[in-house]
């Protein structure tokens, strides 16, 4: 979840930058209040805070403009509120059928669970917590099964990417990478892709072939967000690509280079 809709005093702090940046420099603290419904003392408060931490700049005479590092902030907390609205809109309430794994054995009309594992949504036989619906039919275990009536938002945590780096083959390519390290972070549960030639070939090397040649970056973004981890064996030319990405779809990653 976003952290500003988890606390409070973040989501003022975000609400008073937002109200700043619209109207800067020109904007008085008790308009601020007023628009906010907070007292004209709070946002005094407020607004020495956000001073002190480097968030605005104030010239003596109430005039207030963001600084490079409250612009910073501001864009982070929008991500972190896009994502949450994304996927609050797949998961929250009314939606009239959707797909999931039968858990266990169930019965047309029975009340489910529903929860994310291994990225796939599961019906499950408990639906004391979290989200939950109604089966519109039998099913066995494993089958396919239509789930109406949900309600509640279904937990999931995003998955980890690690990306590890090789060389380009300017700077000697797979022959110098690190294999007994390769070998070893490979070891971890995850689905692998890679980007560029050398790093396929460095791969091959080890005898491993990846899942995903193609589209790897964005089959990253969606198994990350389905909560799979993955792993990205990635070329240094495109590695900045890469990092830019994920950091727009505000997924956290290992950064790990493979260079002898």
């Amino acid at each position: 979840m976003a952290q500003i809709l988890q606390n409070k005093s973040l989501a003022t702090r975000f609400q008073i930058l937002a109200e700043i940046a619209t109207n800067q420099p020109n904007i008085q603290q008790k308009d601020i209040a007023k628009k906010l419904d907070v007292t004209p003392q709070a946002i005094s408060e407020y607004i020495k805070e956000l001073v002190k931490d480097g968030s605005l700049t104030s010239d003596g005479r109430s005039k207030y403009r963001l600084t490079r590092e409250g612009v910073d902030w501001v864009l982070k907390s929008l991500r972190e509120l896009r994502d949450y609205s994304t996927f609050v809109e797949k998961a929250v309430t009314n939606i009239t059928v959707c797909a999931a794994v039968a858990d266990c054995d169930l019965s047309r009309g029975q009340v489910v669970g529903l929860e994310m594992k291994d990225g796939l949504l599961f019906a499950t036989e408990s639906a004391e917590k979290g989200a939950k619906g109604v089966a519109t039919s039998d099913a066995g275990k494993g089958k396919d099964v239509g789930i109406s009536e949900i309600e509640g938002i279904v937990e999931l945590e995003k998955g980890e990417i690690t990306i590890l780096r090789v060389p380009g083959i300017q700077k000697g390519g797979s022959n110098s990478v690190d294999l007994t390290r390769l070998r070893k972070e490979l070891k971890r549960k995850g689905l692998v892709g890679a980007i560029g030639i050398e790093a396929l070939v460095t791969l091959q090397q080890i005898d491993s072939k990846p899942q995903y040649l193609y589209g790897v970056t964005e089959a990253a973004i969606n198994a990350a967000h389905s909560g799979l981890s993955f792993l990205i064996v990635c070329v240094d030319d495109e590695t900045p690509n890469l990092l830019t990405k994920l950091g727009e779809e505000n997924l956290d990653y290992e950064l790990l280079d493979l260079r002898k």
